[in-house]
């Protein structure tokens, strides 16, 4: 999309405004990037300091991009003409301003969507839900961090009718200044699971982190909340003493007022009967997994008290499809047929790796083909990672999958604990297995890939699309 095919998002003297920044030329800014190598024409270029990077030794490369103008910090030298910068004290604290300003001029309904696990694809879900309905402003990819939520935010027009955003956090006290920065209507909690249990004490620690999100909820807002986590009334609890005046429990509970009723997966994905409230739906959505049906239910929830049609937020579910390395299918065409591989390569943590299995078992391999796993350790578990490998044996073998790879400090002792029919190959990292797997698959085999991204299984996927032509979604076998 070119500059001039964008809307108006930031005129100079509102970016001077918002951020008490000094400016010496008038540029209007259809967008905000911080990173040089990403930007569209017509950005204003924020230059951020990191750990490793400083965003000021880019400014003249994004400015040659196509950026109109560049926050920098007053410090900054660099020969630029006074007339392209917004200069501020603190190019971070510049960039909140400017995502509390974007808060302030809207009237959009606004949610935010965190978890243990499935906050990105729920807020795909919600933005879809919502977006066949009003002009929406959303999250691109996990920009939920420190960094990432101020950018979206800053990136909302005035006349959105929703914003949906996601927030993520490693730590007590990342989630609380993201929430009270966008200042949800509605608030939802995926689920509270041990995903990075190595900073906290117990789950229940998690589970109080995740709950910040009702910090900044706008008054009479509503919470969405698992209804199966055993930290339900926990979290519920927390909203209500932040003044939530509707709770939403989703899930198969018998007391949850958004209710899964029937989930049956099939070739397309999966038919989804529920209620919501008073309203009886029955929907589509384009993933396989019990995980992603209950989610679904979630954004109605959400969407319902947002003030939109859940019928129509239903409907649209059918359109969304899984993200690489976030269930993503494609499959390879070899010389006697094809393979199909779940790409689950983004994150792994124990309960989202049971759910990918669950697909796994739940979707059939091409005529003459295997169900093959292929793992890679999963991060931030502390001193219980060890166990929480060697778990998913269990799993497995509950499941009667064909062949196991295995590669990392952890997920190759899962193998020791597997029938020795089972084992397709160890290696001590993901590119080393990646040669072991792709010599051992063929036509038919339907292969599962899943491991945390510091793992680095997406070079297995790499190493598989290049055994043959590629199409995204399942080909024939």
């Amino acid at each position: 999309m070119t500059a001039a095919s964008r809307a108006p998002l930031w005129t100079a003297k509102d970016a001077s405004e918002a951020t008490e920044g000094a400016i010496a030329g008038d540029w209007v800014a259809s967008g905000v990037s911080i990173d040089s190598r990403s930007l569209e024409p017509g950005d204003l270029f924020t230059a951020l300091k990191g750990p490793n990077h400083d965003g000021h030794d880019h400014v003249a490369a994004a400015l040659d991009s196509g950026a109109v103008a560049a926050m920098v910090e007053h410090r900054f030298d660099g020969k630029i003409p006074a007339e392209r910068l917004l200069k501020v004290q603190d190019t971070v604290q510049g960039l909140r301003d400017l995502a509390a300003a974007a808060r302030a001029r809207t009237d959009a309904k606004i949610c935010g969507v965190t978890g243990s696990v499935g906050k990105t694809g729920t807020k795909e879900m919600l933005a879809a839900a919502l977006g066949c309905q009003g002009k929406i402003a959303a999250t691109a990819g996990n920009l939920n961090n420190h960094f990432g939520l101020p950018l979206s935010l800053s990136r909302m027009p005035a006349d959105c009718d929703y914003g949906v955003f996601e927030m993520g956090m490693n730590h007590a006290g990342e989630i609380s200044p993201l929430s009270r920065l966008s200042r949800p209507h509605v608030a939802i909690i995926t689920t509270v699971a041990p995903v990075h249990i190595e900073y906290f004490e117990n789950e229940e620690g998690i589970a109080d982190a995740k709950a910040e999100i009702f910090d900044g909820l706008e008054e009479g807002g509503s919470a969405v909340l698992n209804r199966d986590n055993p930290h339900f009334d926990r979290l519920a609890e927390k909203a209500r003493a932040a003044g939530a005046k509707m709770i939403w429990g989703f899930g198969v509970h018998s007391f949850a007022n958004a209710r899964l009723l029937a989930y049956e997966p099939d070739a397309q994905g999966s038919r989804v009967e529920a209620t919501v409230g008073s309203r009886h739906l029955k929907y589509r959505i384009a993933m396989r997994g019990k995980h992603w049906a209950l989610n679904s239910i979630a954004v109605l929830a959400a969407a319902t008290s947002l003030g939109a049609d859940p019928e129509q937020a239903a409907a649209a579910l059918s359109e969304v499809t899984p993200t690489k390395g976030r269930g993503q299918v494609f499959s390879v065409a070899l010389a006697d047929g094809s393979l199909t591989v779940i790409d689950e390569t983004y994150n792994a943590s124990p309960v989202a790796m049971r759910a990918a299995f669950d697909v796994l078992a739940a979707t059939k391999p091409g005529r003459g083909g295997r169900r093959v796993v292929v793992l890679g350790d999963m991060l931030e578990l502390g001193n219980r990672a060890r166990d929480e490998h060697i778990g998913l044996a269990a799993d497995i073998k509950k499941h009667d999958f064909d062949l196991v790879f295995a590669c990392g400090q952890y997920m190759t002792d899962v193998l020791d604990d597997l029938p020795s029919d089972l084992h397709g190959g160890r290696a001590g990292a993901s590119a080393q297995l990646a040669e072991l797997v792709t010599r051992k698959l063929r036509a038919g085999d339907l292969v599962l890939i899943k491991g945390s991204a510091g793992a680095h299984m997406s070079k297995v996927v790499e190493a598989i699309r290049a055994m043959g032509d590629v199409t995204d979604g399942e080909g024939g076998a």
